[in-house]
């Protein structure tokens, strides 16, 4: 099943890493988005299966719009990181929402993931 993602980060050279990362585990990158406003517009252009959402943007906090993404109508699977490995701690439920799952920086090639993105 091909899976497709959007990835949300102002950090062009990370944006580069997770898009290698995640074409070599088999996900097509159909979208990024540098920060909240341009994410919201390529979400809904592309409709992603999913979305890798960077915990802090310059113009909105990542967890509030990660918990936006997840509320599109398709029900993208989103993924909160940062290079704070403590950030996942500041993620709560909301909403009716589960809390969203959360890789640090530094875990992205060799944690779960794909796990996270794509599997229930």
């Amino acid at each position: 099943m091909a899976c497709s993602a959007l990835i949300v980060d102002d950090d062009p050279i990370f944006v580069s890493l997770a898009t290698r990362i995640l074409e070599k585990a088999g996900v097509e990158v159909v979208a990024t988005a540098g920060d909240a406003t341009g994410a919201v517009a390529a979400a809904r252009a592309s409709r992603p299966d999913a979305a890798l959402v960077d915990v802090g943007l310059p113009d909105r906090g990542g967890i509030d719009l990660a918990y936006e993404l997840a509320a599109l109508p398709w029900g993208p699977r989103v993924v909160l990181t940062s290079t704070d490995s403590d950030a996942g701690c500041a993620i709560d439920a909301r909403d009716g929402h589960v809390k969203l799952p959360f890789i640090p920086k530094e875990q992205l090639a060799s944690g779960p993931l794909r796990r996270l993105m794509f599997e229930q």
